[in-house]
């Protein structure tokens, strides 16, 4: 029949996602948010860039991996770097995000009567010192409108929930 086609001559429509379409997406989006921080439209970014794309990327580096990273590329982090260059990058090994119930148990090591609270300087402390330490600037932040009792402590699992909340 002139105009119409059998079965047999329609090419079979793949309906499957292959592991290199995945890997073809996953870079198209990398190099998304690469030319996001690409501020000179050159193709490169700002070393002192790459830990703000790798967490767009949903990394987790932490910041002396982050200075490791950088240092084997430029000690002093002025060079700018194409997205070539960034690839190897995302093939690092991450830390995991701790989950609610982690950042519970570590609190829980500091709140000494068992009630779920620890005081502020004590939760500043850790904050400031402890693991990936934050600056006092970000702690002022993170603890701006946190409710304290009447003892000045802070319910520790409602404080973890807000900063994971956002």
């Amino acid at each position: 029949l002139v105009g119409e086609q059998t079965l047999a001559s329609t090419p079979p429509h793949n309906t499957f996602t292959t592991e290199n379409d995945i890997m073809g997406d996953q870079e198209n989006d990398q190099r998304e948010a690469f030319a996001l921080f690409d501020r000179k439209g050159d193709g490169k970014i700002e070393l002192k860039e790459v830990g703000n794309l790798l967490r767009a990327l949903g990394e987790n580096p932490t910041n002396a991996v982050v200075k490791k990273l950088c240092d084997g590329i430029d000690p002093e982090g002025k060079t700018r770097i194409t997205f070539e260059q960034f690839l190897p990058m995302l093939k690092e090994k991450f830390p995991e995000v701790g989950t609610y119930d982690d950042f519970v148990e570590g609190l829980k090591v500091f709140d000494k009567n068992n009630n779920g609270t620890i005081t502020a300087g004590e939760l500043r402390h850790v904050l400031t010192c402890l693991g990936e330490p934050l600056t006092d600037q970000e702690v002022d932040m993170l603890l701006s409108g946190v409710e304290t009792n009447k003892d000045g402590s802070i319910n520790y699992e409602d404080f973890i929930k807000q900063v994971i909340s956002g």
